[in-house]
């Protein structure tokens, strides 16, 4: 009994001394990226353009570096505070920990090497080598084609500088010790031709991140087998909303025409359009950036369409808004 109690003993310690290493190593040893590259960009008023275009209309980084009016439906973005970062997602909205968005404007970022930004932007491993916790869909950003981002880069440098200290992320113990290992390198792609509509718009819808909404999420990660069938959970104060079903089942796009999709979008670009005034305690609203999805061009929205046509289709019928009680 006594020698089945040593052995019993010596098992727990090397298991023990096996999670303490691994602990250890995810702590002091990553993210393990690499170095920030070399980069200078060009900034020329093309690189700002496509930039602006990317940021705030398809990769819409202004949607979390922005204060957005959820006053009113879609929350548009405050006028002036383009940039300014300063968002944040919290436990009540499911993260594990309280995450603060960065100040993306040259009052922050004016220190920083292109390199360091490209980082950042492609592995979620900041300049001081930090992981991020994926708020923002750096492994999506890290499939793009590297002229784009370059593009990003370019807009951003040029935004207005806003004065604005953010306050720092923590996340919740073991996620504390797990964020250092989801960084990866950059896997950058070459963006398809347009004339291959298809790989084109999987690769819009990557950048995106249309999957991120679009799919369940529990527990801190994405369920496999609900990729674009909608059902992803948004708690409000006046209740629990849910992403829509994105496949091209009948419970989702099946029934759509490529005109009804753009239209959907382009609807909120209308010169008459006007974000209707919100109750936030007793109204439906929606985390989706409309106002800045809206922006994209007609062929990019159809694009996107024909790649969500060719996805696996989902019988995803979901509860839109469950009101609070």
């Amino acid at each position: 009994m006594k020698k089945a109690f040593r052995v019993l003993l010596k098992i727990v310690l090397v298991l023990l001394v096996l999670i303490a290493g691994i602990v250890g190593y995810a702590k002091w040893f990553m993210p393990n990226v690499g170095k920030p590259t070399d980069v200078k960009v060009d900034i020329t008023p093309e690189r700002i353009k496509r930039g602006e275009y990317l940021a705030t209309s398809v990769a819409v980084c202004v949607d979390c570096h922005s204060t957005r009016d959820w006053s009113l439906y879609a929350g548009p973005i405050m006028p002036g505070t383009t940039g300014k970062g300063g968002e944040e997602f919290g436990k009540e909205a499911g993260f594990p920990g309280t995450f603060y968005s960065k100040n993306i404007t040259p009052y922050h970022l004016k220190g920083w090497t292109d390199g360091e930004i490209f980082r950042t932007i492609t592995t979620g491993v900041n300049r001081d080598g930090n992981a991020m916790f994926p708020v923002m869909p750096y492994l999506n950003y890290g499939k793009m084609d590297k002229e784009d981002v370059y593009d990003i880069i370019a807009y951003i440098r040029n935004l207005p500088a806003i004065s604005n200290e953010t306050k720092e992320s923590k996340a919740d113990f073991p996620m504390s010790i797990i964020m250092n290992t989801i960084p990866k390198k950059a896997a950058l792609t070459t963006k398809p031709n347009p004339s291959d509509s298809i790989a084109y718009g999987g690769y819009l819808v990557t950048v995106a991140s249309c999957g991120d909404c679009h799919t369940k999420f529990d527990k801190g990660e994405f369920v496999k087998g609900t990729e674009f069938g909608g059902g992803r959970e948004f708690q409000f104060p006046a209740g629990m909303v849910r992403s829509a079903n994105i496949t091209p089942h009948e419970t989702g796009l099946g029934t759509w025409t490529r005109a009804r999709f753009i239209k959907r979008f382009k609807d909120y670009q209308d010169s008459t359009y006007q974000s209707p005034k919100i109750d936030i305690t007793k109204q439906f609203n929606t985390p989706m950036p409309w106002m800045m999805y809206s922006k994209m061009t007609e062929s990019d929205l159809a694009y996107i369409y024909q790649y969500l046509k060719t996805v696996k289709p989902i019988d995803g019928v979901q509860a839109k808004f469950t009101p609070s009680k």
